[in-house]
């Protein structure tokens, strides 16, 4: 009698083969490419949370509005400054504006590429 478990009792691991292993890559990357996809959105949603918040005025010894800041300036520090333009509203826009459309598209490239493997 021939025994090939490991160890008595245990049970020897199998890896699956041929469709369903192929299913199960795919269905990790589909899940990989939706948090990559989620992430980029979070990121890019504070910086145009911020950028609107400060276009309309927004209190900013409130609580929340200085979250938003925090978060808009740790995401967006690799671009800050890039334009230095006079008028306040539109160097908002422009300095926190690019990193969002950054994140988006690189975030959705990434994903896109990983439902298309």
């Amino acid at each position: 009698m021939s025994n090939i478990d490991p160890a008595p009792g245990y049970q020897a691991y199998n890896e699956p083969s041929g469709p369903d292993r192929a299913v199960r890559r795919q269905a990790t990357a589909r899940r990989t490419a939706i948090t990559i996809c989620m992430i980029a959105d979070t990121a890019a949603g504070l910086l145009g949370l911020w950028i609107l918040l400060f276009l309309l005025d927004a209190n900013r010894a409130n609580v929340f509005v200085q979250f938003v800041r925090g978060a808009a300036d740790w995401l967006s520090w690799w671009s800050q400054d890039i334009f230095t333009i006079n008028t306040d509203g539109l160097r908002v826009v422009l300095n926190f504006g690019l990193p969002a459309v950054m994140y988006l598209l690189i975030g959705h490239g990434i994903a896109a590429r990983l439902n298309r493997a």
